[in-house]
């Protein structure tokens, strides 16, 4: 590549208001120089025209500011979700809708294992399984290791009795979340970290395994494939060995994104954790950007373990579950505020993110700070009042967009009932509360990862089933394709850098066979990606 060069394009959609359209933009040594029309091929002394975008379309390279790495390392084991999902090569795996059709595609699997390896499966919605997936059913597959099966929102797992002997559990438990049986029993069931932790550390199933040099690999794959060019991985533990790897990894000429980690907060003291994301901030590189750090609060609304505030449940059992405790929750959060450490918090309820917004508040009257820009996760049934009071204390949001369509007709006509699913995943009200500076994303791989689908999420909260999820809380296509560029970069707050195709910015791009603006909103999602551009590096699918 030339020192300096001239990409054009059919058209250039720049997400900069000064210039929101091009065909024209210059590059040096990663970063742009000038965008604009052909008379950009003139200037900073002139340089050649590089054509091979001449028929594409380009935008900001796409930006992914909630997903967890492990979307790369789960596709070691087995995928048990009931729809067909593509793996990092291209693969595609199909859904599986019976429980005989699950537990032969376990067994099957267990057949490849050495002996006593346990046998992992991912991807799991009993809301779309014909039948129980209780450890009775699970023994079928293997009575002599452990068999473990995560649900699709990793929140939940099944496992079998050998899983649970494994661990002391077979009998009972006082852990919250070990559920038991009509028998009295433990099930199988295990609800929320603190329950499914011990069985996730005895077969290896760990964030570091999940996001190991090969897993981390895998995710930039997933990524590039969608035209990511930015990524965040929202919990990691992020210790000594793992950040040497990060580093080491993100430095490879074929790594095709900017990867954007966040430190587990919830290890040690409060203050310790302060400490330890500071000293991490110092580690970051061009590709690798340290610093953050994830606290929980509540579980998920489809497991009946998000915290809802009256009326609670529309059917099924209150299951819901704090995964820090209350005064602990707050405790951190004052800490790592005052500690200058910017701040992502899992909140999926209206009570989670009531508490959060409590939490901020209290730090806030400790510590001010005018642009901490501190982010509330998933919000997925925030209403317009707590928008509001969130926007006044410079918290940021990042929507579940994807929620609407994976998993919208079971809050439909089983968690929330058709009124509340109907308000859910608020993108009109963020849009108007933050004019346009949210995010909206996958939490891939709890649902696939690909921005232009969740944009398609936004613009038509459709769901599986194909019924319009509450049409008042739709957003114009510009309105979401500004939330997976610039919104997710100002989420992240990289929006110094990437989100837009501006001079001074990293020449990051998206590269499209069709321009999303003209397509029909409907059909969003099915405009092709066809490569990426990373730092003036280019990437093809």
């Amino acid at each position: 590549m030339a020192d300096t060069i001239v990409y054009r394009a059919q058209k250039i959609i720049t997400m900069d208001p000064n210039r929101p359209d091009a065909t024209h933009v210059m590059v040096r040594e990663g970063r742009i120089l000038a965008v604009g029309g052909d008379e950009v091929a003139d200037l900073w002394g002139g340089a050649p025209v590089d054509d091979r975008y001449a028929d594409k379309v380009l935008m900001p390279g796409l930006i992914e500011a909630h997903a967890h790495v492990s979307a790369g390392g789960v596709w070691r084991y087995i995928y048990c979700g009931h729809y067909t999902r593509t793996d990092p090569q291209g693969r595609p795996w199909p859904g599986v809708t019976e429980v005989e059709a699950l537990v032969a595609r376990l067994r099957e699997a267990a057949k490849d294992l050495p002996a006593g390896v346990p046998v992992i499966g991912w991807g799991f919605d009993p809301a779309r399984l014909s039948g129980a997936l209780d450890r009775q059913v699970l023994d079928r597959v293997a009575d002599d290791r452990p068999v473990v099966v995560l649900h699709s929102n990793f929140h939940l797992m099944n496992t079998n009795t050998a899983a649970l002997a494994a661990v002391g559990m077979d009998k009972g438990s006082n852990i919250p979340g070990v559920m038991r049986g009509a028998d009295g029993k433990p099930s199988g069931e295990l609800q929320e970290f603190a329950a499914m932790g011990p069985v996730m550390d005895h077969v290896g199933l760990t964030f570091a395994t999940l996001g190991d040099a090969s897993g981390l690999r895998a995710y930039g794959a997933v990524a590039r494939n969608c035209g990511v060019t930015t990524v965040a991985d929202l919990l990691s533990d992020l210790d000594t060995d793992e950040v040497a790897m990060l580093r080491r990894v993100t430095a490879e000429d074929d790594f095709p994104v900017r990867y954007v980690p966040m430190m587990n907060a919830m290890r040690d003291a409060p203050g310790r954790e302060a400490e330890r994301a500071r000293d991490l901030r110092a580690l970051s590189t061009d590709r690798l950007r340290l610093g953050g750090a994830k606290l929980f609060t509540d579980g998920a609304i489809q497991g009946w373990t998000a915290q809802l505030n009256a009326p609670g449940y529309y059917t099924g059992t209150d299951h819901g579950l704090w995964n820090m405790e209350v005064a602990d929750f707050r405790h951190a959060v004052a800490t790592l505020h005052a500690a200058g450490v910017k701040v992502h918090v899992h909140t999926n309820g209206d009570a989670a993110s009531e508490l959060a917004i409590e939490a901020f508040a209290e730090a806030h009257l400790k510590t001010a700070d005018a642009d901490h820009r501190h982010v509330l996760e998933h919000v997925q049934l925030a209403d317009r009042a707590q928008f509001l009071r969130m926007r006044k204390l410079g918290l940021c949001v990042n929507v579940f967009a994807n929620h609407l369509y994976y998993f919208g007709d079971t809050h439909w006509g089983r968690t929330l009932g058709p009124d509340r699913a109907a308000r859910m995943d608020a993108c009109r009200d963020a849009a108007e509360v933050y004019a346009g500076d949210f995010a909206i994303h996958s939490d891939a791989p709890v649902t696939p990862m690909s921005p232009l689908f969740t944009a398609w999420c936004a613009v038509n909260r459709r769901t599986e089933g194909g019924r319009v999820l509450g049409d008042s809380q739709q957003i114009p296509v510009a309105t979401a394709l500004r939330c997976i560029t610039m919104g997710a970069a100002h989420v992240l707050k990289l929006d110094h850098e990437v989100g837009s195709i501006a001079t001074g910015k990293r020449a990051d791009f998206c590269v499209l066979d069709a321009d999303p603006l003209q397509a029909d909103p409907a059909h969003l999602h099915e405009v092709p990606v066809a490569g990426t551009v990373m730092g003036g590096r280019h990437f093809d699918i």
